[in-house]
């Protein structure tokens, strides 16, 4: 009789728990589907979130943050030839450096769905207190650089027909500009982290002149190609986009993952409820990012938490059928809108090939080999095609992926001490 009661209790338990556990994932799935809509904003007040236990950390804007670690950062509006107006931040006072500024300025550019704020453990803070002038970009339609001199965002769908063209058209420009007018400079060293290293090779391609006003990149798992990526996630959700985009701006949708929206509040909440729905966080990241399923992770619980509080930070239905386009592609290609529209847009029936030649800066580039958004198969066709890499660095850790290189608690042991070394070599002193 014991013994059955015992089974029996044992059985309810473990009932209990897969219960516990579906629901918690049938949470996390709604969640999920709900990134995708620019959704109503469930409004909650700091005050309230901080009093439901968020990390303080996750509630603050750049310039707060980087106060909160003890450096000075700045604000500055840039404006584009086609009328956005973007963010940029500037660090002007690192706590850890104690001698005048490095020249000439870095300027750093994000990835996809991310903006220049984010958890404790990015490069920002290493950059800054190693004196260099860091200067952080924010594309257009994420969170920061939601503005435009006539269109309304929230109103007219004309501000979400963009994709890394006009990033790279406009947008890198300007921010380079900018920089270099304000400092008085006539290059800068330019540091992109995926996103933000395919948008610079747009720049070259269809900017003639302004690689000239570069004396270094540092490419960072570059997305350029994306045919061999092994997120079956990214690669379900992006290639979802590019065939759906049609009927999705039918139903007046142009505008995805955004930051502020009630599924982005959501996740941000259920993320720091309990340990529980922490680690289940952590392995949502975890299918997403690793090649490896069995990565342990070098992203801190902490900065998971943090994460979920800047991240993502949107971006266009455009920009993200793009990315779908890039999987099925063995080129780095204008968009594909079908034979008709390219033989009118392009006069030809596939869209042309961006020049990677014209990318005549010198390149290095770091990149892992667990990293299942830009896969390493990628990343050595694109260096094979541009006519200046300095080297190719494949981080040594095994398991570093895509998210580690921003969020990784490990970031000054693995990667940064190739970043300093080569801003170094192409900076004054």
């Amino acid at each position: 009789m014991f013994a059955r009661e015992v089974l029996r209790s044992v059985d309810n338990m473990a009932s209990k728990r897969s219960n516990t556990f579906k629901v918690l994932l049938a949470s996390l799935a709604v969640a999920a589907l709900g990134y995708v809509l620019r959704s109503p904003s469930l409004y909650l007040r700091r005050e309230t979130k901080s009093s439901l236990g968020y990390p303080k950390d996750s509630l603050l804007n750049f310039t707060e943050l980087t106060a909160e670690y003890g450096y000075l950062s700045e604000e500055h509006k840039v404006l584009t030839d086609d009328g956005y107006i973007l963010t940029m931040f500037r660090i002007v006072k690192a706590r850890n450096c104690h001698r005048a500024k490095r020249s000439p300025p870095v300027l750093l550019m994000h990835g996809l769905l991310q903006s220049s704020s984010g958890p404790d453990a990015g490069l920002a803070y290493l950059i800054s207190d190693a004196c260099y002038d860091l200067w952080l970009g924010n594309v257009r339609g994420n969170y920061y650089s939601r503005e435009h001199v006539r269109l309304d965002p929230d109103k007219d769908p004309a501000y979400w027909k963009f994709y890394i063209e006009e990033i790279g058209i406009y947008d890198v420009p300007a921010m380079i500009d900018y920089v270099l007018n304000y400092t008085g400079f006539e290059k800068l060293n330019y540091i992109g982290f995926s996103q933000g290293t395919g948008t610079f090779l747009v720049m070259c391609s269809e900017k003639p002149g302004y690689c000239d006003k570069v004396k270094l990149v540092i490419s960072l798992a570059p997305a350029s190609r994306q045919m061999h990526t092994q997120s079956k996630i990214f690669r379900t959700m992006t290639q979802t986009f590019y065939r759906m985009e049609g009927l999705l701006s039918m139903t007046g949708l142009q505008e995805v993952f955004s930051k502020g929206g009630f599924s982005q509040e959501f996740v941000a909440f259920f993320c720091q409820l309990s340990g529980v729905t922490e680690r289940l966080c952590e392995k949502v990241i975890d299918a997403f990012d690793h090649v490896d399923s069995t990565h342990l992770g070098s992203i801190t619980n902490q900065t998971t938490r943090v994460l979920f509080g800047h991240f993502p930070a949107g971006t266009s239905v455009h920009n993200m059928a793009r990315y779908g386009q890039s999987m099925n592609s063995g080129r780095f290609e204008k968009f594909d809108y079908g034979r008709e529209q390219n033989l009118v847009l392009y006069g030809s029936e596939e869209p042309p090939q961006y020049n990677l030649s014209a990318t005549t800066v010198p390149v290095m580039c770091i990149y892992g080999k667990n990293d299942g958004l830009v896969d390493t198969r990628d990343v050595e066709w694109l260096m094979a095609q541009l006519p200046n890499v300095l080297e190719m660095v494949k981080v040594e850790d095994p398991q570093w992926n895509h998210m580690d290189v921003t969020y990784s608690q490990y970031t000054g042991d693995t990667i940064f001490p190739k970043i300093h070394e080569y801003l170094l070599k192409y900076t004054s002193a």
